[in-house]
């Protein structure tokens, strides 16, 4: 079998099982079998395959019609221009989210720039928080988009914080990345984050106050009732505590803004992801809250309320 022939075949067995975007899938899957880019397999179309590489992408296509996400089989998967590895431990980083990050960077404005315009001088260091960070596809790129930036990545799941950690260590911001099991924010709540730097863990009785420049989450929001209606892959294969955010979908929206309203500082920004039909009830929270202000909503390129971000006035 050749390089053709198995495309061929690969691109056939996805499309009678009825998989999206099947031409990509096929090529994607080829790809990693064979260890080679796309330019590379385009160009050697009568190369034949190697028994062992031929099996492999048969096994994959098998796979991937039967319902796992490519990314999944591949490992991988590209967000801010950066790879990420990824599991089943973490929720696939979806184009979608780098709109938490263009309006994360133009709300800070010249906070984001390194030094002072002016003097040239070092700006002062950024206190930035990534909430539910799952694969750390948002804590990495933020770290990597400002290097005076120190970054705390929270996420429930343990797993999860381990493929975080490795993609930290594979984009070299490792050292600027301190990475806290805990729900939400509750673990960096009245707490001196010396003891978050030097040992990862919150002990109960450490006092702190306002810290964060930024806040930045993709929380979970999607309605328990609403399974139904995702894609198999999604449903069947992508972490459940990543997706879903209660009965309703918007649960988790007020405990995040309340916790985050006592640990931002002032001008202290929050950016958060939205859910399908999310935005009004979200923006009522701000709204029932003087804490707030300057709240804007941004559409993605689908015309669908994306992300909020909101400033901490105090």
């Amino acid at each position: 079998m050749d390089i053709r022939a198995a495309l061929k075949e690969g691109m056939a067995q996805l499309r009678a099982a009825q998989i999206p975007s099947h031409t990509l899938a096929a090529e994607l899957l080829l790809m990693h079998a064979l260890g080679r880019d796309r330019a590379w397999m385009y160009s050697h179309p009568e190369e034949s395959l190697d028994p062992a590489a031929a099996e492999k992408f048969l096994a994959l296509i098998a796979r991937r019609a039967a319902g796992e996400p490519v990314q999944y089989l591949t490992g991988k998967q590209e967000f801010w221009g950066l790879e990420f590895e990824v599991t089943p431990a973490v929720l696939i980083p979806r184009p979608e989210t780098e709109h938490v990050m263009e309006v994360a960077l133009a709300r800070l404005g010249e906070r984001g720039i390194k030094i002072h315009m002016d003097t040239g001088a070092p700006r002062e260091k950024l206190q930035v928080a990534d909430v539910g960070t799952g694969s750390g596809c948002l804590a990495v790129a933020l770290a990597w988009e400002l290097p005076h930036a120190e970054v705390f990545a929270t996420d429930i799941s343990a797993p999860a914080l381990e493929v975080a950690r490795r993609n930290a260590a594979r984009h070299g911001v490792a050292d600027r990345i301190h990475f806290v099991q805990c729900d939400l924010l509750s673990s960096l709540e009245n707490t001196d984050l010396s003891s978050v730097r030097t040992r990862h863990t919150v002990p109960a009785s450490a006092q702190g106050g306002s810290m964060f420049d930024l806040i930045v989450s993709n929380p979970p929001y999607i309605a328990h009732n609403e399974a139904d209606l995702l894609q198999r892959e999604v449903r069947d294969h992508e972490p459940h505590a990543a997706l879903f955010g209660g009965p309703t979908g918007v649960e988790i929206y007020q405990r995040l803004i309340d916790q985050a309203r006592g640990l931002l500082r002032d001008r202290g920004i929050l950016v958060l992801e939205l859910g399908h039909d999310s935005a009004e009830h979200v923006r009522r929270i701000f709204d029932a809250q003087p804490a707030w202000t300057n709240v804007a909503i941004t559409m993605d390129l689908a015309g669908i309320p994306r992300v909020l971000v909101a400033e901490r006035a105090r």
